[in-house]
C-alpha cells in the first residue's frame, strides 16, 4: 500500500522562493521553444520610439535628438506597464485551461505559482530593455553618466516594473476571460504612461488638472528618476517617490492577488 506523502502546513520562505524559480523557469523554457512570443514585447517599444521621435521630436524639442535623450528614458518608464499586460492575460488563459489546478496538487507553496509566473515574466522586460536601449542608441541616444548611475536607472526600473506585475496578476484574476484582460489594463495604462512626463517633459505647457495629476503619477517619478540618472540633471525626491509607489503597490495587490488565487483554483 503506497502512502501519499503530506507537505508541511508552512513552506519556509527560502523553499517559497525556490519553487517560484523552478516555476519560472517554465516560463522561461516556453519563451525558448516558443521565441514568437517575444515579437510583441520587442517590437512594441521600438514602434513607439519611431512613432513619437519623428512624429513630436521636432514640435517638442527642436530636433530629434534632443528629444531622443529625454525620450528614451521616459519610454522605460512607460514599458513597465505596457510590457506587463502579456502576464494578465497568460495567467488568465492558465487558470481556464487548468493549469494552476494542478500546481495546487503539487507540494508547493500556495504564492509559488504566482511568483514564478511574475519572475519568468521579467525576462520578457529585460529582452525588452536591451532592445529598446540598443535601439536608441543606434538612433543616437547617449549616455551622459557614470557607470554605475546606469546600472542603478536600469535596476530602479525593473524593481518598478516587478510591482507592476502584480496589479497585473491582480487584473488576469478578475478578469472573466484573456481576451477581456487588455481591454481592463488599457483602461487604466493608458491615463498613467500618457498622463505623464513621458512624452512632454516640460509639463508647464498642460491645464493646470493635468499638471496636478502628472505630478502626483507614478509614471512621471520613474521617468524623471530614469533621465536623472541615465543623462544627468536634478533628482529631487523622484527616486524615494517610485520606490514608495512600488512598495505600496505590492503590499496592496499581492495578498489580494493570493486571495482571489485561492478562490479562482
Amino acid at each position: 500500500m503506497t502512502t501519499l506523502a503530506i507537505p508541511p502546513r508552512r513552506i519556509s520562505p527560502r523553499r517559497t522562493l525556490r519553487h517560484g524559480l523552478t516555476l519560472a523557469w517554465r516560463k522561461v523554457a516556453q519563451l525558448k521553444h516558443s521565441p514568437e512570443k517575444l515579437l510583441d514585447t520587442t517590437l512594441t517599444p521600438l514602434v513607439f520610439l519611431l512613432l513619437f521621435l519623428y512624429v513630436f521630436g521636432g514640435a517638442l524639442a527642436g530636433d530629434t535628438h534632443s528629444y531622443l535623450q529625454k525620450l528614451l528614458p521616459g519610454l522605460v518608464a512607460q514599458m513597465t506597464f505596457i510590457g506587463t499586460m502579456g502576464l494578465g492575460i497568460a495567467l488568465n488563459e492558465d487558470i481556464h485551461k487548468g493549469v494552476f489546478d494542478r500546481f495546487r496538487s503539487l507540494p508547493i507553496a500556495r504564492s509559488a505559482p504566482l511568483i514564478g509566473s511574475v519572475l519568468g515574466e521579467t525576462v520578457k522586460f529585460c529582452v525588452m530593455m536591451t532592445m529598446l536601449v540598443g535601439f536608441g542608441m543606434i538612433l543616437g541616444f547617449r549616455f551622459d553618466s557614470d557607470p554605475l548611475s546606469i546600472v542603478a536607472a536600469l535596476a530602479l526600473a525593473y524593481v518598478f516594473y516587478l510591482a507592476v506585475c502584480w496589479i497585473f496578476v491582480l487584473v488576469g484574476m478578475l478578469a472573466p476571460s484573456p481576451d477581456s484582460v487588455q481591454g481592463i489594463g488599457f483602461i487604466f495604462v493608458m491615463p498613467l504612461t500618457f498622463g505623464s512626463s513621458v512624452l512632454m517633459p516640460n509639463i508647464g505647457t498642460m491645464p493646470g488638472w493635468l499638471q496636478a495629476w502628472v505630478k502626483v503619477n507614478p509614471v512621471t517619478h520613474l521617468a524623471e528618476s530614469l533621465r536623472a540618472l541615465m543623462i544627468g540633471g536634478p533628482m529631487g525626491n523622484h527616486v524615494w517617490y517610485t520606490l514608495a509607489w512600488a512598495a505600496g503597490i505590492v503590499l496592496v495587490t499581492f495578498p489580494l492577488a493570493l486571495r482571489l488565487y485561492a478562490r479562482r483554483t
